[in-house]
């Protein structure tokens, strides 16, 4: 009898750990830090309590509200698709599914954040000198670098197929 491989799905692990440490982190930083009232790590880096109703760096921060409801249904059905990609892939596509876990832990820890806050909770700000780049999270860093790893998984799978 031919043994059954692994699927990709294996590796849902890596959202959990992306998920608690998301949890965790924006707990502290809700519990340790004032509102925008910055605490200085490194010439270049701050820790700063922010809200953000909107998509990333603040897009639609200020509208009226369904915003809220339309990231938190667009992150439900991007993970459903992405579980579904995962399952559909082999273990040992470790790098794509690393990548997708990724996205999926990013997503559903600003999801919770919707869901239980009403915005999502950020904390993480880099600057040089007077230029701020916009305040983010642990999440929002996972979903980027997973989104990185897809591009260049892309990228060097065409160049290969030439």
């Amino acid at each position: 009898m031919k043994k059954k491989s692994l699927s990709g799905i294996y590796w849902i692990w890596v959202s959990v750990v992306v998920f608690l440490l998301d949890y965790y982190s924006k707990s502290l930083a809700l519990h340790t830090l004032k509102e925008y009232q910055p605490v200085v790590i490194t010439p270049f880096f701050n820790f700063t309590l922010a809200y953000n109703k909107g998509a990333a760096f603040s897009f639609l921060n200020g509208a009226s509200g369904w915003q809220t409801w339309f990231f938190g249904t667009l992150a439900v059905i991007v993970s459903v698709g992405i579980l579904i990609w995962m399952f559909r892939n082999t273990f040992k596509q470790y790098w794509i599914n690393i990548a997708l876990a990724l996205i999926i832990g990013g997503a559903l820890g600003n999801l919770f954040d919707r869901i239980y806050y009403g915005c999502v909770t950020d904390f993480i700000q880099v600057h040089a000198g007077h230029l701020y780049w916009p305040v983010f999270n642990l999440a929002d860093s996972a979903v980027c670098v997973g989104a990185v790893m897809l591009i260049l998984d892309a990228f060097f799978k065409k160049k290969k197929t030439r």
